[in-house]
């Protein structure tokens, strides 16, 4: 009957069962560490079975003798002992038994704790670079606040669940196999009488365990959106204060909040119900128990210590059943936390090396497209075919209507998406053969939003970088950017501390930091993404020279609606509807008199673009 139990559990919480084996791995690298704590586990147990032995010992050898000058325990080694000494080895044993089952107990905590966190740490970690080296796509789909929840919540309530609920667990199942073992010795017609309502126990058990997970997986849910609703207002306050949605904003969270209420008052309901349903059936095998027992006492068949130690195994038989009741709700939401965890681990990059990749060489510079085709989803495709050849250290601009496919041209380069048609090339190589972390250190991105991470301006810059770099190179790479007037101003000057997502600094101060991390990554390839929008005239002007500056004797893509800077490229492709419908450079565009032509046209005259566009 006992048996059965670790099959039940993992019955009642498959999820528990996929955790485990996805982190099998992490966990035999601690066998030593596991292995003690396990030896210190059956210890406990084995001292918490001693633990009702000396008052037996006592009531059935030294009180008897007191009273009426006679009685036995049945152990002839204690019988043989004076009664006042077996009391005074009773007394003394029992503070032994449960001062070793303390010591035990607490080797065993400390020893599955250490498991746990150094596991569940390294977990982290592994699932944090695993988000980083998941495609743009995912990323895309996916909300950022869930991501978060998982990476902190949902690991943090494994490394939890591991010392306040696994373990109890795990170790009063052992001591439900030791009892139970022992109670048959004793008298094995009384304990199956004592055991009659174990079945009972453990089908309700089973059962209530079962919504309980299914209700706990939906909260966790629920959480994960209520996270991914809390950062997008959080991320985007100015928009939500400048419109004035932030009753909007906060009906949505306190939406997802009350649904997560509901749920947790529901699991706490199933929980409390089995709680109350094993009291009742403990009450009655213990009324059992004190029945037939005394019968058998009063037949001589066992002795009233052994009646004691039948009653005080028959509670401690139960509280595992009484603990799942507890523990439940927690192992069902740890369970529903790894599942989450594991999903993630499990999920595989749209963009990976290939088996035979290689690291690229330094490359010249040279670009082509053959015959490239994309899309985001079904239906019309976002991009191509498209053929095209670019020299090394050519200047080329990408224009034209908004969702004509140029950033998307530019994400092909980076590989932060395959084509799904066609090849892209550097050095008359298919990019696919590079590994995707060479490939990206050959290229140099700047970005339309600047992300600033936490740390000084000089961190800052050197990111990225793909080197170690001076003091001196950040200085320098910081003066080509028309970046180090402004921070050398500023009341800590390179190592000034850079507030959240860069909020304290302007659009064209940040553009210029992206440009100067441009200056130190020396790849051949660059690539500019609207890197003058919404810059006014002073910010414009030192980022154009900046980016100049940046792109002389690179191979250069710059998108932008900005027809100034496509006047000084090498290289204009006006793109429309995923296809370069005119190529050339400014003059010759001109000349020709079409799209570019109106569109510069209506630039000059200080018209609205669209209206050029669609022209």
């Amino acid at each position: 009957m006992a048996g059965k139990r670790p099959d039940s559990m993992v019955k009642a919480l498959p999820g528990l069962r996929r955790v485990l084996a996805r982190f099998a791995p992490y966990l035999r690298q601690h066998r030593a560490l596991l292995a003690g704590a396990t030896a210190a586990l059956i210890g406990s147990t084995l001292m918490r079975l001693l633990e009702p032995w000396p008052l037996k010992f006592v009531i059935d050898r030294v009180v008897p003798s007191t009273i009426a000058g006679e009685g036995g325990s049945g152990v002839a080694l204690v019988d043989a002992l004076d009664p006042m000494t077996l009391l005074a080895l009773c007394a003394a044993g029992l503070v032994v038994v449960i001062g070793l089952r303390a010591a035990f107990q607490y080797l065993a905590t400390i020893g599955f704790a250490i498991v746990g966190n150094r596991v569940l740490t390294k977990v982290r970690g592994v699932l944090f670079r695993h988000l980083q080296g998941l495609s743009l796509g995912f990323h895309t789909r996916a909300r950022t606040g869930d991501l978060t929840t998982r990476l902190i919540s949902d690991v943090g309530m494994l490394k939890e669940t591991m010392v306040t609920a696994a373990l109890p667990l795990a170790a009063n199942a052992m001591v439900l196999v030791g009892m139970v073992g022992v109670m048959l010795w004793l008298d094995w017609q009384l304990a199956l009488i004592a055991l009659v309502p174990l079945p009972l126990l453990w089908l309700g058990s089973v059962r209530t365990g079962k919504k309980i997970q299914d209700v706990s997986r939906k909260q966790r849910k629920l959480e994960g959106d209520m996270a991914a609703t809390a950062a997008e207002a959080m991320a985007g306050m100015r928009t939500v204060q400048a419109l004035a949605i932030e009753d909007r904003a906060a009906a949505s969270f306190e939406g997802a909040n009350r649904k997560s209420l509901k749920d947790g008052v529901k699991a706490k309901r199933l929980a409390a119900g089995l709680e109350r349903g094993v009291d009742l059936l403990v009450a009655l095998a213990t009324a059992l128990v004190l029945y037939f027992g005394a019968l058998q006492v009063m037949r001589g068949r066992i002795t009233p210590g052994d009646l004691i130690v039948f009653i005080t195994y028959l509670k401690a038989t139960f509280r595992p059943i009484r603990s799942y009741a507890k523990y439940t709700a927690r192992l069902a939401k740890a369970s529903a936390a790894g599942e989450r965890v594991v999903e993630l681990l499990d999920e595989l990059p749209e963009i990976r090396d290939r088996p035979d990749a290689r690291p690229a060489p330094a490359l010249r510079g040279e670009v082509a497209f053959e015959n490239v085709a994309f899309a985001y989803g079904a239906g019309q495709p976002t991009l191509g075919p498209i053929s095209l050849q670019v020299e090394p250290g050519t200047r080329v601009v990408l224009t034209g209507p908004s969702g004509a496919g140029k950033s998307t041209l530019t994400s092909l380069m980076l590989r932060l998406y395959d084509p799904a048609a066609g090849r892209v090339l550097f050095d008359g190589t298919d990019i696919r053969d590079f590994t995707v972390e060479s490939l990206r250190l050959q290229t140099s991105l700047v970005p339309q939003e600047t992300l600033l991470f936490r740390g000084t301006m000089a961190e800052n810059i050197a990111l990225g970088a793909g080197r170690e770099v001076t003091d001196d190179e950040i200085e320098e790479a910081a003066r080509r950017a028309n970046a180090h007037d402004f921070i050398a101003a500023l009341p800590e000057g390179y190592a000034t501390q850079v507030a959240e997502r860069g909020e304290t600094l302007s659009a064209g101060q940040r553009q210029r930091i992206a440009i100067a991390r441009a200056v130190l990554r020396r790849s051949p390839i660059l690539i500019l993404d609207e890197p003058t929008t919404g810059l006014d005239g002073a910010n414009e002007v030192a980022v154009e020279e900046a980016i100049w500056r940046l792109a002389d004797g690179r191979t250069t893509f710059c998108v932008t609606h900005d027809l100034g800077l496509a006047a000084q490229a090498d290289r204009i492709l006006y793109l429309e509807h995923g296809k370069v419908v005119e190529d050339g450079t400014h003059a010759e565009l001109l000349a020709r008199d079409g799209r570019y032509a109106r569109q510069w046209r209506h630039q000059a005259e200080g018209t609205e673009v669209k209206d050029a566009v669609n022209g």
